[in-house]
């Protein structure tokens, strides 16, 4: 069955909810013949750059593919230069987000992450809990198969409690035990560097969003590019499968 989430009457020309695969910082520094670490804080400029294109844009939320649950896999180097990139990040940013009302929030698995890490996104989560222009929402240790089988792990020992049969699951009773349970599925998703795959991010939340590949790499996204994607966006004819 398709799933039923989406309402038609967003299809209107603004797309409430933005998802953003950040790729291309490993290939930036690689270009320029700088270690991996350059690509990555420069990375985060754009991060800046994209949150406040958001804002002015009147997006409701924004959601930033940030570290996968596949990311693991990298050198330890690599992963000690993320972690430490989203420490300084998450010190750095929560004064100028909650300055402009924007919410931060973090969705995927906490069972890696350090401890002082926890505590930061413990602190922006609760400094910025009463925001309301937008929310900001950071993919930390995501992988949506993960999501998807730890959703049916719940559902089906509501089953086996007896709290419902597997007759009464239906679409939203997966969505609701998803992380994004309470948020808008994305209205478009981007993927910088040229890729064109969903790598694991938003699989049940992506069923209608509308798909942009742009082929600059994630440090030199500007607003522009942003503002570029929108503007197409607004362009295109959403049914949900329905006719015209």
């Amino acid at each position: 069955m398709l799933h039923a989430k989406p309402q038609i009457e967003a299809s209107v020309a603004q797309p409430r909810h933005v998802a953003i695969i950040m790729d291309g910082n490993g290939r930036w520094a690689a270009r320029r013949r700088l270690p991996r670490a350059f690509g990555h804080r420069q990375g985060a400029e754009a991060v800046r750059r994209a949150v406040r294109a958001a804002v002015r844009q009147g997006v409701s939320v924004l959601t930033l593919y940030a570290f996968s649950s596949e990311n693991w896999k990298r050198p330890p180097d690599e992963i000690d230069d993320l972690m430490g990139l989203l420490r300084h990040y998450l010190r750095r940013e929560v004064d100028e987000l909650d300055a402009q009302g924007v919410r931060v929030r973090v969705i995927g698995s906490r069972d890696r992450l350090s401890a002082d890490i926890l505590s930061l996104i413990d602190m922006a989560e609760r400094r910025t809990a009463a925001n309301a222009t937008m929310q900001l929402v950071l993919a930390l240790n995501y992988g949506a198969q993960g999501e998807i089988v730890s959703a049916v792990r719940c559902i089906a020992s509501s089953i086996a409690r007896g709290e419902m049969t597997a007759d009464q699951v239906t679409e939203e009773t997966v969505a609701r035990h998803l992380f994004t349970n309470d948020l808008p599925d994305p209205d478009l998703i981007i993927r910088t560097s040229g890729e064109k795959r969903l790598s694991n991010f938003l699989l049940w939340q992506s069923a209608y969003a509308e798909l942009e590949f742009m082929d600059v790499l994630w440090p030199d996204f500007q607003e522009s590019h942003l503002d570029s994607a929108i503007e197409d966006f607004r362009t295109r004819d959403r049914r949900f499968g329905a006719r015209s």
